[in-house]
């Protein structure tokens, strides 16, 4: 059975990708989860970092190189179409490479909700981008989700964009609107965030960045545990 190595579900956007690539599909796997910042990951990680995905001998510790390296091995991770597989491993790899300014300004963080005084130039060019490729998928393949009627890789590399948007109050225009409440139901992404809410510890760099971002409006979290 496959192992995957993630950080934790509150803030890592990154091991969110795979994780709920395989839970919606059904793939079985082990998760070995670890705070971040608190280990040393160049045990299994190559990198040092998650996610990482260990299968028997072979190592794979890229986020977009894991969904590949399942698409050789299980039908669904991209879309059977041509033309959607081709839309959506563009768009998927865009979202893997980009979108620098959503990513720092905006981090992932499930469990809390953020009142936004100010947005950047910048991250508001990466917010339409994002409102523009959601509507163009959903248009050109009928959705409900990105590349047609199933779930796919590309839908679970926007997965943390999901959160992002909800956790700021980003409310994108037209049927992107829609597709990000489909996503936001998706069994495997609920699965995520309960167990995202269930996370009774706390890591303070993370924390601090939101202050810097807005006002912190709820916090759905369990609480810390004691020390």
């Amino acid at each position: 059975m496959y192992i995957l190595h993630i950080a934790n579900k509150n803030y890592s956007s990154w091991s969110l990708r795979p994780w709920v690539l395989m839970r919606a599909l059904d793939i079985p796997f082990s998760e070995r989860m670890h705070r971040l910042g608190s280990e040393t990951l160049t045990d299994f990680s190559p990198s040092g970092k998650v996610p990482c995905l260990v299968d028997i001998a072979t190592v794979v510790w890229d986020s977009l190189a894991i969904t590949e390296y399942l698409a050789e091995r299980h039908s669904g991770v991209w879309p059977t179409d041509d033309k959607a597989r081709a839309w959506a491993r563009c768009a998927a790899a865009e979202m893997h490479s980009g979108f620098a300014s959503l990513r720092g300004q905006h981090p992932m963080n499930v469990g809390q909700r953020v009142a936004v005084a100010q947005r950047s130039p910048e991250l508001l060019v990466d917010i339409a981008r994002i409102e523009r490729l959601w509507n163009d998928g959903l248009a050109r393949f009928g959705g409900p989700f990105l590349a047609g009627r199933e779930f796919t890789a590309v839908d679970a590399f926007f997965a943390p964009v999901v959160y992002r948007f909800r956790t700021y109050g980003v409310t994108p225009g037209g049927a992107a609107a829609g597709y990000l409440q489909t996503l936001l139901a998706h069994p495997a992404m609920q699965a995520w965030e309960t167990q995202a809410l269930a996370e009774d510890f706390r890591q303070e760099k993370y924390e601090a960045e939101l202050a810097q971002i807005g006002t912190v409006t709820a916090d759905l979290r369990v609480p810390v545990a004691p020390a």
